[in-house]
């Protein structure tokens, strides 16, 4: 019979970390005597970052003694005490490749219920003092599991542990995170796992989505064997693979005015051939010499035009003392040349029969503009909402192209607010209402709780207008944003200190004469140094806006756009990214590239 060996409880306290403050409860130490074990966790412990850890579904990590013994042998250690690995109890017995998800067992007075496996992060590396803890627990099949707790009660170490029942498919804790993690993602595997209700529902959600990834493959709509990213991982975050890699040039077909300080820019293929489809949402990075003796200048724009058209349309605002948009406005002509990097990312209309809300400010308007467009094209009976602000009619891009869609379908719905309307701007034909458009007025739009909606425009906006969308009742996953800039940090647990703005990096390790690497969305070049170790620690000594989570190339958070160029991996990430992306956590690069951050 199984026995609880050690109940290890921790508080999460600072700790300083490549130079920064990380707050975690990884450190677990064992107790003695009976200890209550409640809904959401063990009397006396506490986690730090409760994004992905602690919380109902994840109230005790369970660490086994074989698994113990393994890491002793791998890594050749003999100084493991009980809480190594920041788990709860640490049993003997219940291995993860037979203990499953939904396993029901009894310890004490308390019962439990197996619910997901560890959530790679890599702060059991950080209390291991080996930073590939988090990719080694997933390869070597022993991540350690989380229970639920059914009835709450007393544990004491030397308690005994007792299978009460099973879950149903009997999916072992190493199974599923295989089917996750691991290369293959097996539809069968997951449909298997998505019928056992004890599942948690973060991992219910990867599930969902490396099967509808799996069904988009199966219809048609994707090449079979390409190579694409974890679905599982990545879903809402990483676009499909680029139709082309690197820069191709492309014509300057046509250039347009759409309102003061707007210009549409059309760039088709030199040959006259149609351009392969963007989606509608995604963008085009632009990179221009605007010297001839300066460094060339990389730029994202989304396209503003039809999807499927033969050439791609982009529309450019010029900002004050703006390097690359100044060009665009005062110096490029038509029969100019420009080098472009394929259609990429992932702010893209989704199919359904939802309600669809467009929600943009300013230059905001263009990838949604892209959407109304395939919604138009598509003579969509989904209810459309088309929300907009502007200074006022001399500042409204696509005024008249978007009252032209809008009409084609029927039923559907506009409010355009001027926070500062001229005179000629005529109420209910120009605009709906002067004033800013604010949460308050969205808020009182009443969209319907159903719909999915797609905001762009300046971050304070989309920041209001997220928060108005959920105040009506919409899910967050529902609610969809496209930073024009950086995109949000993700650095769970890391104290966060006044945002800096991108710089070269103050203490280059070395002379830093290597390839060249170009953060895109920052507008920064920097000569690669191996002292750096990878490109995400080269982001972070330039404050480029990162994401990540295990920093060793399991969870994918860093997967990134590589708009050209190519890396080398050490190590090798479990599961290698999707065509056209990098894991930024585990790369080096061994030529210039262009990432898009």
């Amino acid at each position: 019979m199984a026995t609880l060996v050690s109940v290890n409880v921790g508080l999460p306290k600072d700790v300083e970390w490549r130079g920064r403050i990380t707050r975690t409860g990884v450190w677990k130490r064992p107790v003695t005597g009976p200890l209550t074990v409640r809904r959401l966790n063990v009397d006396g412990d506490g986690q730090g970052d409760l994004a992905g850890h602690g919380g109902e579904q994840r109230a005790v990590l369970v660490y086994q003694l074989d698994s113990y013994r393994h890491w002793q042998e791998q890594l050749k250690r003999d100084d493991f005490t009980y809480g190594q690995f920041g788990e709860n109890f640490t049993v003997d017995g219940l291995p993860d490749d037979e203990v499953c998800i939904g396993d029901r067992y009894r310890i004490g007075t308390a019962e439990f219920e197996v619910t997901q496996p560890r959530v790679t992060c890599y702060r059991v590396g950080l209390r291991m003092e080996e930073p590939r803890m988090a990719a080694l627990l997933v390869a070597h099949a022993r991540p350690g599991f989380y229970f639920r707790v059914l009835t709450e009660g007393e544990v004491t170490a030397g308690d005994a542990i007792v299978k009460v029942a099973t879950g149903p498919e009997a999916m072992t804790v190493a199974e599923i995170d295989a089917v996750l993690y691991l290369p293959g993602h097996e539809r069968s595997q997951v449909e298997r796992a998505l019928r056992i209700p004890a599942l948690s529902p973060g991992w219910q959600g990867s599930m969902r989505a490396l099967l509808a990834d799996a069904a988009g493959e199966a219809d048609g709509g994707r090449q079979p064997g390409t190579a694409r990213s974890n679905a599982g991982l990545t879903a809402g975050s990483v676009g499909p693979p680029p139709a082309w890699p690197g820069f191709r040039t492309l014509r300057v077909a046509g250039i347009v005015p759409e309102s003061e300080g707007i210009s549409s820019v059309t760039l088709a293929a030199a040959d006259g051939r149609p351009v392969p489809p963007g989606l509608p949402g995604q963008f085009l990075t632009v990179r221009m010499r605007p010297r001839p003796d300066a460094p060339p200048v990389i730029r994202s724009y989304s396209l503003s035009g039809r999807p499927g058209a033969a050439a791609y349309r982009i529309s450019v605002k010029q900002e004050p003392h703006g390097a690359a948009s100044t060009y665009v406005h005062e110096h490029l002509k038509v029969d100019d040349v420009l080098e472009v990097a394929a259609p990429r990312g992932a702010f893209t209309l989704a199919e359904g029969t939802a309600p669809v809300l467009l929600v943009s400010a300013g230059v905001g308007a263009t990838p949604v503009l892209a959407m109304l467009h395939a919604l138009a094209d598509a003579g969509t009976r989904r209810p459309v909402w088309w929300v907009h602000g502007a200074r006022d009619g001399l500042h409204h891009p696509f005024a008249a192209e978007a009252r032209d869609l809008l009409a084609a379908l029927p039923g559907s719905r506009a409010y355009v607010a001027y926070s500062r309307p001229r005179a000629q701007d005529r109420p209910g034909t120009d605009y709906t209402a002067a004033g800013r458009l604010t949460a308050d007025v969205l808020r009182a739009l009443a969209p319907p709780a159903d719909a999915e909606a797609y905001v762009c425009g300046p971050d304070a906006f989309m920041a209001d207008m997220t928060e108005a969308l959920r105040a009506c009742g919409l899910a967050a996953g529902s609610i969809r944003t496209e930073a024009f800039g950086a995109q949000s940090a993700i650095t769970p647990g890391i104290a966060q200190g006044p945002a800096k703005a991108p710089h070269q990096p103050a203490h280059p390790p070395g002379a830093a004469t290597g390839p060249m690497v170009s953060f895109a969305r920052s507008g920064l070049n920097v000569p690669w140094d191996p002292g750096y170790g990878t490109l995400l620690e080269l982001a972070e000594a330039c404050d480029v806006p990162t994401r990540w989570s295990c920093r060793t190339g399991v969870c994918h958070t860093c997967e990134t756009a590589l708009l050209s160029g190519r890396v080398r991996y050490e190590p090798d990430p479990v599961e290698p990214p999707g065509e056209g992306d990098v894991l930024i956590c585990c790369a080096q690069p061994p030529e210039d590239l262009v990432l898009d951050l």
